[in-house]
């Protein structure tokens, strides 16, 4: 795998190290491409009163990306530097995420869903709202939320598509029909998926999205990218052997890049 396209550090609050430690992981296992894609900032709730180090601040984000072109330049003989964003997808704030993305020279920018309402369904200190809930109707709401973000016109790609798995609640019910709606939805829409390896640590115990949505997305001729969702340096293109093993079962011969917002494909 000589790419990784997902990837945190320190400013998000909830990973560790710099963004120049990234660069160096991903030079030293050899890769071509490393992408830094950390956490847009809260938009719908209150950053001093939510749960604590959730993104970047608001303040940090012009920061961020001026340190990303800086490096960009600085590495751009040893690895090509890609700067990106993990914009969550936030129904009702489509208007202020796009002030976002217009405003910064992203090369892309992935459309994650984590958040219901003020509900993180990724956050492991939010896990107790799902007591009482009806499992199914969570997944609902999730997967409506994920055909929304790839009808926005906002995104290059979508992020672990199927992240509501993240805590091992499943509900009885199939949700095969939920799971192929959104990835039609992708698929309408002209938009990739990320194979997200970050999956494998979390009580899913499985990459995201699965094999069997892998192997639906490739069947609707989805573009794929990969992503190790690395928090600490030493993650950048965690589980790459196996990632790509998946994808040549789901049959993936490339891989979606990105440059100024523009997609090409290169061969696995």
């Amino acid at each position: 795998m000589r790419i990784d396209y997902h990837t945190h550090h320190s400013r998000c609050g909830h990973a560790v190290g710099t963004l120049e430690e990234y660069i160096q992981s991903a030079i030293a296992k050899g890769m071509e491409q490393i992408g830094l894609s950390d956490h847009m900032p809260l938009l719908h709730v209150d950053p001093e009163t939510y749960y604590p180090e959730m993104a970047m601040p608001m303040a940090e984000l012009p920061a961020y990306v001026e340190e990303c072109l800086q490096l960009k330049e600085k590495y751009k003989d040893q690895i090509q530097v890609r700067v990106g964003l993990e914009g969550d997808y936030i129904e009702g704030h489509e208007e202020q995420i796009a002030d976002i993305i217009q405003n910064y020279p992203w090369d892309y920018v992935i459309g994650s869903v984590h958040f219901l309402g003020t509900w993180d369904i990724t956050d492991f200190r939010q896990v107790h709202n799902w007591e009482g809930r009806n499992i199914i109707e969570v997944y609902e709401q999730y997967y409506d939320a994920v055909q929304k973000a790839a009808a926005a016109g906002l995104y290059d790609y979508i992020g672990h598509i199927d992240a509501i798995k993240r805590f091992g609640y499943r509900p009885e019910e199939d949700v095969t029909p939920l799971e192929d709606a959104a990835l039609q939805a992708v698929a309408r829409h002209g938009l990739a998926i990320e194979l997200n390896a970050a999956g494998i640590h979390t009580a899913a115990k499985e990459m995201y999205p699965s094999l069997r949505m892998l192997e639906k997305a490739r069947s609707l001729e989805i573009p794929i990218t990969y992503g190790s969702d690395a928090h600490h340096p030493d993650r950048i293109g965690q589980k790459q052997e196996q990632a790509l093993a998946m994808l040549k079962t789901a049959g993936y011969s490339r891989l979606a890049t990105f440059n100024g917002r523009k997609r090409d494909m290169i061969l696995l």
